[in-house]
């Protein structure tokens, strides 16, 4: 651990490439930095957004729709390349003000909806379609609690081990060790309420198991952070056999690939307009 202290200013000043792998990406000020259109699909549903968890969460939801038969639920998907700064254009910033993906425009109505933040647009489809989310009052609002969960956890994931574990420009012992124990006691918490129900609301597949799979799930199964050894993961025994049941199902296959440019290339559909583009419009297959 460095013993070099750390003198705290009376305030606080920006500082322009910080180090990080995202320093030229960030800054304190919110708005648009630039004039960028955003291009427009045929389909209902317009989504803005890149193969992160967050982003993952809809394309996994939008896929089950798709395979549970609502084909008003047909969207087009484009990437945001967030490290070319995509996500500070204009048109993007007018539907999400805060700069983050996914970003979704609802123009299923005559009055077009702007939806952002993942939870949001996983509860505002939800509820459109009625599915994915429980009818029964208090399962819904057991889904709603690991919802909630998922999206006030996450940022310790993401944010907090996800940034000092892979991102930041050196290890640092005291933040490691702080965000570890945090995210190792949030998949305890999981596993033990997975210890007594197949999903997060007992057998009822639902969009809490939709929020939590592409943060939680992909970290178990070593395809977040590369940190699965690293955390102990064979141990939460009932988060692996939920992880892995989540990850077989041919929509979380499918919404894994939207919007993803990186990878094997096979796995990589950078925008999507219909169901034919996993067979003919991989980036293999572009390069073909």
């Amino acid at each position: 651990m460095s013993t070099e202290s750390y003198q705290v200013p009376r305030v606080w000043q920006w500082q322009a490439g910080n180090g990080g792998k995202f320093s030229n990406i960030n800054q304190p000020s919110a708005g648009s930095r630039f004039e960028k259109s955003l291009p427009r699909g045929k389909h209902p549903f317009q989504l803005y957004s890149l193969a992160t968890p967050n982003g993952v969460k809809v394309t996994m939801l939008f896929e089950e729709l798709l395979a549970a038969g609502f084909d008003t639920a047909q969207y087009d998907a484009y990437v945001i390349d967030i490290m070319e700064l995509d996500q500070f254009g204009d048109e993007f910033v007018a539907i999400n003000p805060n700069s983050k993906i996914p970003a979704l425009l609802d123009c299923s109505s005559d009055t077009e909806v702007r939806v952002f933040e993942s939870g949001s647009i996983l509860l505002h489809l939800a509820e459109k379609f009625d599915a994915f989310i429980p009818f029964d009052s208090h399962k819904r609002t057991e889904c709603l609690n690991w919802l909630f969960w998922q999206m006030g956890s996450a940022p310790i994931l993401g944010g907090g081990f996800g940034h000092f574990y892979s991102y930041a420009p050196e290890p640092m012992q005291y933040p490691i060790d702080r965000f570890t124990m945090e995210v190792k006691r949030q998949l305890d918490v999981l596993d033990k309420h997975l210890s007594d129900n197949q999903y997060m609301v007992g057998d009822q597949y639902t969009i809490a198991d939709i929020a939590i799979w592409p943060w939680y799930g992909a970290l178990v199964l070593g395809q977040l952070y590369d940190a699965a050894e690293f955390l102990d993961v064979n141990n939460y025994t009932h988060v692996m056999r939920w992880a892995t049941m989540i990850a077989n199902r041919p929509a979380t296959k499918r919404g894994k690939m939207v919007n993803k440019t990186w990878g094997d290339e096979s796995e990589q559909l950078h925008e999507r307009h219909n169901s034919e583009d996993f067979e003919r419009n991989t980036q293999d297959r572009l390069r073909d």
